[in-house]
């Protein structure tokens, strides 16, 4: 019993750091697509130089999830292959899309015809794809496996928001100067933009998924709502004073919460009325499992420390 639920927990933990380190790459793509203002060159320069030594690293839990499904909830696995085959399917393009864009829209390509292109499809493919696992998770958290429900939709936007908060505040610890003025004022509108999508989807959410709401309203999940939602004016806070160091904790604390409320509204079920341990894979593939994730996170988890540590020191300007 207790390796099948700590599975699950581990999931969850790889859906919050794919969110709060991959997001925040989806969130640049959007304000890259966003840039404006007489710092619009320069805006475009210091997102790709922040995403740039680690934006392919942070597509490991993305592929560690994964797994961790196919081997440990194989008929879940197999459930969300064939009902989310559409959105899913279009995620995984828009990847692979945004990170060719990604290449071409950088300085050796600068002067070729197509580098604009390059940019707009990079821009496009970073809001496609958050909207899209956004849309899959309203599917799976309704019960339904629809994408397109309003609902579903609602939350397909509000996971853009979402991105598009995390990387503003980011970006206000890897700039200085103009530069850092200009993604604080986005980081302002973006965190207004999570506030009312967040409401939008909980109110699509009362008018057609009662079930849903429901479980929202069992005392675990309206409490991490709350905190949520208390992060959420933390994190205003904090960039109002100038304390972007801070903020960048708050806002990734404020989409862990968000992650948490989510898993807590369907437990103890993985999708619909489906426990944890009725799709298990067997007790011993499950230990083989966790104690592979055990000897690999050795390895693995100082390593990004080191990269992020080697490649994030000084702001940008």
């Amino acid at each position: 019993m207790w390796a099948d639920v700590l599975a699950a927990l581990l999931g969850l933990l790889a859906v919050i750091l794919y969110a709060i380190l991959a997001g925040a790459d989806f969130g640049g793509g959007v304000w890259d697509l966003l840039a404006s203002g007489p710092r619009a060159v320069r805006q475009r320069e210091a997102i790709g130089a922040a995403m740039g030594p680690v934006w392919e690293t942070n597509h490991v839990w993305l592929i560690f999830l994964v797994v961790l499904i196919f081997t440990c909830f194989p008929s879940v696995f197999a459930t969300l292959g064939i009902a989310l085959f559409v959105p899913l399917s279009l995620a995984l393009l828009g990847i692979v899309l945004r990170g060719a864009a990604f290449a071409f829209r950088g300085p050796a390509y600068r002067d070729l015809p197509t580098h604009k292109v390059w940019g707009v499809i990079f821009g496009v493919s970073s809001l496609a794809t958050p909207f899209l696992f956004g849309a899959s998770a309203g599917g799976i958290a309704t019960g339904s496996f629809s994408w397109t429900r309003p609902m579903s939709i609602a939350v397909g936007f509000f996971a853009i928001a979402l991105c598009a908060q995390l990387a503003a505040v980011y970006l206000t610890v890897e700039t200085r100067s103009a530069l850092r003025g200009d993604f604080r004022q986005r980081a302002y509108y973006a965190t207004i933009a999570v506030a009312v999508a967040g409401l939008v989807a909980l109110a699509t959410g009362a008018a057609g998924e009662p079930a849903l709401i429901s479980h929202l309203r069992a005392p675990l999940p309206i409490a991490i709502i709350a905190i949520a939602m208390l992060l959420g004016i933390v994190v205003l806070v904090l960039l109002r004073l100038d304390y972007v160091h801070w903020a960048r904790v708050a806002v990734a604390a404020e989409v862990t919460a968000v992650l948490c409320a989510w898993y807590a509204a369907q437990a103890p079920y993985i999708l619909s009325e489906l426990g944890v341990t009725a799709p298990a894979a067997p007790h011993l593939t499950l230990l083989i499992f966790l104690w592979t994730c055990l000897l690999g996170g050795v390895v693995l988890v100082p390593s990004m420390l080191l990269l992020f540590a080697v490649f994030k020191r000084e702001p940008i300007d």
